[in-house]
């Protein structure tokens, strides 16, 4: 007979170290049977335990290959949901805390972005001028709704090569939630920034006029990362004082001015892979989440390369933080004992054109 499922209030003041240790065990117990999936920015503590680590279109792949019957996705909400449309009917998607959420996904739900589709009808027929393009850091229902409109989804990592593909459908597209990443996509395909305008879902006609929208090649939706916000040009200029021979590294859904003052621009497995791969002895200055940059510094110390974060004040992913030792213990222990918390279960009628728009985007990437 399975023992009883552990309710959470007996881990959530458990010390730390013990709750290392029941992690451990619970492993042991469960074997192969599961897999624990790691984003990059999830914190040291958590991510020592990570079988497959990656950034969002890596842990895409490996949800879509993975074996195990579970898949304890130590990220964010979005990412488990990708993990459970990605993978086989039999498998289950595992968040250990369902209130790890992204607040740049939350700034465009379904109600705002299908509101936006309609008012655009007023001045295009966005089913024949516009191709949806969602960044992967949103809901499995907005994906869906860019599969019911021919669109696809977006990581940073392939955002130029997504968007060459969106434009040869049709010759405009809706971009969200993140305006950054697709501003700074936009650029790198010489687009002029005033044929890059920004949707705002609050506004009447997102603000715009018709002219404004005919003219616009590209349509940004309001949106943008609390944690990449905080980087700004003064960061940049004041390091390279400082440090004249130093380089800079940024994320994409840093703001735009961040970007054009930065050596290289990428997605974080492109961050890890530059810092890693250049010389000895080079001084980076990164602007990206706070764990993966503390993490690289670690992992190229020997090689005399010094690593700092961009911003001067701490900043982190504060949702990705939610995942602790406490819920990853609590999450394996039940899980050991026959009891499966906090699955992620995308609902079929979102879940089968959601898959369109991934499977679309492993494809063209």
């Amino acid at each position: 007979m399975n023992t009883p499922r552990i309710d959470f209030a007996r881990f959530s003041q458990m010390p730390d170290a013990e709750c290392h240790e029941r992690i451990r065990a619970a492993r042991a117990r469960i074997g192969r049977k599961a897999v624990i999936l790691c984003h990059h920015y999830q914190r040291a503590d958590v991510y020592q335990y990570a079988d497959l680590t990656g950034d969002s279109l890596k842990l895409s792949r490996l949800a879509a290959q993975a074996d195990a019957d579970y898949i304890v996705f130590c990220g964010v909400h979005f990412m488990a949901e990708v993990a459970d449309i990605m993978s086989k009917p039999e498998q289950t998607s595992i968040l250990p805390d369902l209130a790890a959420g992204c607040s740049m996904a939350d700034m465009a739900n379904l109600a705002k972005v299908e509101r936006c589709w309609r008012e655009l009808q007023e001045v295009l027929n966005p089913d024949e001028h516009f191709t949806p393009v969602t960044y992967i850091n949103s809901a499995a229902d907005l994906k869906a709704f860019c599969g019911r409109h021919g669109g696809i989804v977006c990581t940073s990592s392939n955002a130029r090569t997504i968007a060459e593909w969106a434009f040869g459908q049709r010759e405009k597209i809706l971009f969200f939630p993140d305006q950054h990443l697709g501003r700074w996509t936009g650029h790198t395909m010489g687009i002029p920034l005033d044929e890059m305008l920004v949707w705002d879902p609050d506004l009447e006609l997102g603000g715009l006029t018709p002219e404004q929208i005919r003219k616009a090649r590209l349509l940004l939706w309001k949106g943008h990362c609390s944690v990449h916000q905080m980087f700004q040009p003064a960061h940049i200029r004041r390091f390279r004082a400082e440090h004249p021979d130093g380089l800079v590294i940024a994320h994409p859904e840093c703001a735009f001015e961040v970007c054009r003052l930065a050596d290289h621009v990428g997605s974080t497995e492109h961050i890890v892979k530059v810092v890693k791969e250049a010389a000895p002895n080079t001084r980076w200055l990164v602007g990206t989440e706070l764990n993966l940059v503390n993490r690289l510094a670690e992992e190229v110390k020997p090689e005399g390369k010094i690593v700092q974060f961009m911003a001067p004040t701490v900043c982190m992913c504060s949702t990705m933080q939610r995942i602790d030792p406490q819920h990853l213990a609590w999450t394996l222990e039940n899980l050991a004992d026959g009891h499966v918390v906090n699955p992620i279960k995308v609902p079929g009628h979102e879940a089968a054109p959601a898959r369109l728009t991934l499977e679309r985007m492993l494809a063209v990437s």
